[in-house]
């Protein structure tokens, strides 16, 4: 009953939450420069059928009214039509989402790989070249701009060595989509037996998954080091130690275990952070996912895919918090949910 009252009380903030992000996109959509019904219209269409135009689109009616009609259909699931593609934002976003999910992930569990045991190494050898080269790594990964560390990586991989593909969207040239289950190429191509677009796929991949993972490794070296300095410390730790238990069971299976338990929770925020920071790997390496599909909305002020973007990237935040958190609870007996 505890754990059932720590969800309702957490859900009820979920809603205050998204209504004020649901407000503060809209306005700030509003007041961007530019007059959607000419992106939908043309750049050739006459005064008046740009004022036909408005008014289907409602935007000749009052901005209190139009936030109403907005709110109403995104209550019915309707998250409005792109004036860019002329279809609805719902059917562009399904089609592009399999794109940024599978790049997250992917970028995720690069950041994880090199994350964990670059913050592990750290602490073991503290204060010696291992240390300082891996401190100088996570800086380096916090430091650079993600779109700087992408246009880099293109430059070296691609123009300079050509080890890398040319950053041209999921798969190569010629290469036929595998059959859909999933949407992720990788996924899709593995389940369907897809050998061809598997290696491409993955070919494709590994340079934006790269970057977006070296940029968000830092935080979770640095979290898993100075966790690991604090429990190296710790009086249960020296008694393995003086008890005389091997290294290896005392670094990754006493002190590393209770050491991935924060781990947790700066997972849940990369995780957030790399649903909205695709939006720039997305751009740089032309890769077709609702980030890509957002930037290009927000130079024509295509409302709806904006405010779209904007409102999944908060609700995947919510959600995203809120399973860490009930994970916190339920792998750290210290932590009760009431």
């Amino acid at each position: 009953m505890a754990f059932l009252n720590y969800i309702l009380r957490r859900l009820a903030f979920v809603l205050p939450t998204l209504f004020g992000v649901s407000l503060i996109c809209f306005v700030l959509t509003y007041m961007l420069p530019g007059n959607p019904a000419l992106v939908k219209a043309g750049p050739f269409a006459t005064s008046e059928y740009l004022q036909e135009m408005e008014k289907q689109m409602g935007l000749d009616r009052p901005v209190h009214e139009q936030y109403f009609r907005y709110m109403s259909g995104l209550l019915r699931g309707d998250l409005g039509e792109s004036a860019s593609t002329g279809r609805p934002v719902t059917q562009d976003f399904l089609q592009r989402l399999p794109a940024t999910l599978e790049l997250t992930f992917a970028s995720l569990l690069i950041a994880v790989i090199i994350g964990i045991p670059l913050g592990v190494l750290s602490a073991v050898h503290r204060d010696t070249i291992i240390d300082h080269v891996g401190r100088v790594v996570g800086i380096t990964g916090v430091a650079m701009p993600s779109f700087w560390t992408g246009l880099l990586a293109i430059y070296v991989f691609f123009f300079l060595l050509d080890v890398a593909p040319a950053p041209l969207g999921r798969l190569g040239s010629g290469i036929a989509p595998p059959e859909t289950i999933t949407g992720l190429y990788v996924i899709d191509s593995l389940l369907t037996g897809n050998w061809q677009a598997l290696r491409s796929s993955l070919y494709q991949l590994m340079l934006p998954a790269a970057t977006l993972g070296f940029s968000v490794m830092a935080p979770v070296a640095r979290m898993v080091r100075s966790t690991m300095l604090e429990i190296l410390e710790s009086d249960y730790i020296k008694a393995a130690w003086a008890a005389g238990l091997p290294r290896r069971t005392v670094i990754y299976g006493d002190a590393l275990r209770n050491a991935l338990i924060p781990v947790v929770t700066i997972l849940g925020i990369v995780f957030g952070f790399l649903m909205a920071g695709n939006a720039v790997i997305e751009s740089v390496f032309a890769w077709p996912g609702i980030g890509n599909y957002a930037v290009t909305a927000l130079m024509t002020k295509d409302s709806g895919p904006i405010q779209s973007f904007v409102l999944f990237v908060a609700v995947m935040y919510v959600v995203v918090n809120l399973l860490v958190d009930i994970v916190y609870g339920l792998v750290d007996p210290r932590i009760r949910l009431r």
